[in-house]
């Protein structure tokens, strides 16, 4: 048994999960409310995709204005609470990565906002690509999707469909695609 002042929450048993959460359940915990990309995440269908596009409209009025060593250090803020966030609240969910937490998909599609060039039809495209990877998780990302089952895990595979993502938007940039 847990004392009262453990912050940590019980996990849930088997029976008691949590298919589809509440938005009520979702703001009653910042942490939730985060890893649940600000309501964007009980968003149905496709989660991932609403939470993709909150993150590009937060991007575009809060990125042109900020220094780049600022951006690095949010981003690795933002990963590193991601982690930790999604541990936890995927144990309380009973499920280790749901497709409601959307701030995966959120901070790994910052970074790829980070390292593309800055025109609509460059972020457009580097949207469609992440959603791509991350929808349908080519090898290895797949692979890493099944074995890693924890908070960082969650976070993991979208880095690597970010990283898909980049490596595909400069094949394009090299061999002359106006973006």
């Amino acid at each position: 048994m847990r004392m009262a002042l453990d912050p940590r929450p019980e996990p849930r048993k088997r029976k008691e999960r949590l298919d589809w959460p509440s938005l009520g359940w979702v703001c009653r915990d910042p942490g939730r409310l985060i890893m649940f990309g600000f309501g964007s995440g009980l968003l149905r269908p496709g989660p991932g995709t609403w939470g993709t596009l909150l993150a590009w409209g937060l991007w575009v009025l809060a990125a042109p204005s900020s220094p780049d060593w600022a951006v690095g250090l949010f981003l690795l803020a933002a990963y590193a609470y991601g982690c930790w966030a999604a541990q936890r609240v995927g144990r309380e969910l009973g499920v280790s990565d749901h497709s409601g937490m959307v701030w995966d998909e959120m901070v790994a599609f910052w970074l790829v906002l980070w390292l593309t060039p800055g025109t609509l039809m460059g972020q457009a495209c580097a949207f469609a690509l992440f959603r791509l990877f991350d929808i349908a998780k080519p090898a290895p990302i797949r692979q890493f999707d099944r074995r890693l089952k924890n908070g960082f895990g969650a976070m993991f595979d979208d880095l690597l469909a970010a990283l898909f993502t980049l490596l595909t938007l400069a094949i394009a940039v090299r061999l002359g695609a106006p973006l």
